[in-house]
């Protein structure tokens, strides 16, 4: 075993039954039930949910599908909440469900292939009861039927955090009820207390639960996790199928794409190939920025474009792969051929440094490297460092 790197609510404890002989799940109050609107689909379901945005889910759920396709299997992909939202032509979608319908060579339409898009607006309407649960599940099990119809298998991606979702009763663990799916939850590890949300997850999803994927993980705890954690839920009866290690070209961007996901003009342009996995604003004196800076890796440091010793502690600093400067300001010109002896590339945009930073971090996590390459690494690192076979094809 080893960017990318549950539930059954009508068997737990607490379920009652109501006047109408429907279930009700005593955890979650009188929501209906929605076994009136489940799928009778024939198609291996698998869902793939994630404990949060940015865990690598969309990577892995299209290399299982890639993985079972290769084996002969006919698949479909669904993604029934569209959360990761971008405004294109006036319309609302989700890069994902696009991402898939390329890579799969699906014939499907978006409004099937994302029936529900989860958007602030629609989140709103919902709380103001413009929006009614029961019709919303029914959307989403007629688009499931459709894009399942002479599937083998169907991939299911859950939207953002497993718990999105809740103010239509369309969480991912009411997904996996509604499809008949069993869930492969994806997770990261940083700190021993991060089992906590996997126990909490597996709490949620139930016998639904089929088994853990740990994404990007770090060398510095990849063997307490292997070694440690991984007995640890296993004796709690939580299958762990992989522990995939981070790597790189799925954890960071490139400065090139950073560039281009920001507008950003680029003013030094040797050095675009480098890989930025986090970021540091230069806010402080030039000292201190220099210590900061020497102490960072892999790192873009976003300052505005009139700090002129914060550029020079920069290009000092082994760490740093290039420089973002805000406001709309050139720097000196001695800074730019500095940088470009040292082939440390600067970006300038036009927007300050706050909002500058908030854009870069998402796309940062949200992995703008998502295309061909990104998958098929994805399906080479599951094959490797996974049990495809018991994700595929385990007991249900």
């Amino acid at each position: 075993m080893s960017d990318t790197n549950s539930t059954d609510t009508d068997t737990t404890p607490d379920d009652t039954e109501t006047t109408d002989g429907q279930q009700t799940d005593g955890r979650r109050g009188d929501r209906q039930s929605t076994d009136a609107t489940a799928t009778a689909s024939d198609a291996d379901t698998i869902l793939v949910c994630s404990l949060a945005e940015s865990t690598g889910k969309t990577a892995i759920t299209l290399a299982l599908a890639r993985l079972a396709a290769e084996e002969g299997d006919s698949v479909g992909y669904m993604k029934p909440k569209g959360t990761r939202l971008e405004s294109n032509v006036g319309k609302t979608l989700d890069e994902d469900p696009l991402l898939a319908r390329e890579l799969l060579d699906l014939e499907a339409e978006m409004h099937d292939l994302e029936p529900v898009v989860y958007s602030p607006t629609f989140v709103e309407q919902a709380i103001r009861g413009r929006e009614d649960p029961n019709e919303v599940r029914e959307r989403v099990v007629e688009a499931f039927e459709t894009l399942a119809e002479g599937r083998d298998r169907m991939f299911v991606e859950g939207g953002g955090e497993y718990d999105v979702g809740g103010s239509i009763d369309l969480t991912d663990a009411d997904v996996a009820e509604l499809l008949d799916a069993r869930v492969v939850l994806v997770a990261s590890h940083e700190v021993p207390g991060d089992v906590d949300d996997v126990l909490a997850a597996a709490d949620a999803f139930g016998d639904r639960l089929a088994g853990v994927v740990f994404n990007d993980v770090a060398d510095a705890v990849y063997d307490a996790l292997e070694n440690d954690v991984v007995p640890f839920l296993e004796e709690r009866e939580i299958p762990v199928f992989g522990v995939l290690p981070s790597e790189r070209t799925l954890s960071g961007v490139t400065v090139r794409e950073l560039a281009d996901e920001l507008g950003a003009s680029v003013l030094a342009e040797d050095g675009q190939d480098a890989y930025v996995e986090r970021f540091s604003v230069g806010a402080m004196g030039a000292d201190s920025a220099l210590r900061h800076f020497r102490r960072t890796k892999d790192a873009a440091v976003i300052t505005g474009g009139d700090r002129a010793e914060i550029h020079t502690a920069a290009l000092e600093a082994p760490g740093v792969r290039c420089l973002i400067l805000t406001g709309g300001h050139r720097p000196a010109g001695a800074i730019v051929g500095q940088a470009a002896e040292k082939g440390m590339p600067i970006l300038s945009v036009q927007t300050d440094t706050l909002t500058t930073v908030e854009r870069a971090e998402d796309v940062v996590r949200s992995g703008r490297t998502r295309d061909v390459e990104t998958v098929d690494r994805m399906a080479e690192l599951l094959t490797d460092h996974a049990a495809v076979d018991s994700i595929l094809d385990g007991p249900r």
